[in-house]
């Protein structure tokens, strides 16, 4: 016994003697870092829009650094040909709104005009979001299965979920390429309703969003199903 007791000194001291502890300690992750450039190109290659949440787990760091430097790549391409766009908890780049034209020319497509059923159904989503088409239906007196299906085609409305009223309609909000089509950077840049406009949309939409996967299956013949496209979109 005294002969372990006395190596264990010269083990100790022994340079080929590692410390686990000590290398363990070394090798973990330094603490995560998010730069504004690096914020940008995340959002360059990303194939779709990304929620807060998600840049705060890529780059490993908290809400308050994600949403500061969100603020501050939103500064920085104020007076560029990209800007930031938000809606919600998601984020994405674009190209400026003044710079449309030039873009348009280079891909080969000029920017799909949308009549005026389609305007004012889209106008009653962006500013009621979320809104049942029965909703829309009742603020635009005719139906609307047809034109919400034409927008929803065209990605400018997006299916948010579900609403708790009886047979569980649809509810719609609009999309990203709605933002990138009217050259608004969020819903926060809608101009404001006339008062009495505004009262009036007031009475339908803003429910609460069941998400798709707590809602039950939704009977063909529930209320909420559309018979026809009557509406032009």
């Amino acid at each position: 016994m005294s002969e372990i007791e006395d190596l264990a000194p010269e083990a100790a001291a022994s340079p080929d003697v590692i410390d686990v502890g000590a290398e363990v300690a070394t090798e973990r992750p330094a603490p995560g870092e998010l730069t504004e450039a690096g914020l940008e190109a995340l959002l360059f290659v990303a194939e779709r829009p990304l929620s807060r949440r998600e840049i705060a787990t890529i780059a490993g760091v908290d809400s308050a650094t994600v949403d500061a430097r969100i603020g501050d790549l939103e500064v920085s391409l104020r007076d560029r040909g990209i800007r930031l766009l938000s809606a919600g908890d998601r984020v994405e780049l674009a190209t400026a709104p003044e710079v449309g034209g030039l873009v348009a020319r280079y891909v080969g497509a000029d920017a799909v005009r949308l009549s005026p059923a389609g305007l004012e159904t889209l106008a009653i989503v962006a500013f009621r979001q979320p809104v049942t088409r029965a909703a829309v239906e009742r603020v635009r007196g005719v139906d609307s299965d047809h034109t919400l299906r034409s927008l929803l085609h065209r990605r400018l409305v997006v299916e948010l979920g579900r609403s708790n009223a009886p047979g569980r309609p649809i509810l719609y909000g609009t999309a990203f390429e709605f933002l990138e089509r009217f050259g608004l950077e969020s819903l926060d840049d809608l101009p404001t309703l006339d008062a009495d406009v505004a009262a009036r949309l007031a009475e339908e939409g803003g429910v609460p969003v069941l998400p798709f996967d707590d809602a039950p299956e939704m009977d063909a013949a529930a209320p909420g199903a559309s018979d026809n496209g009557a509406a032009g979109g």
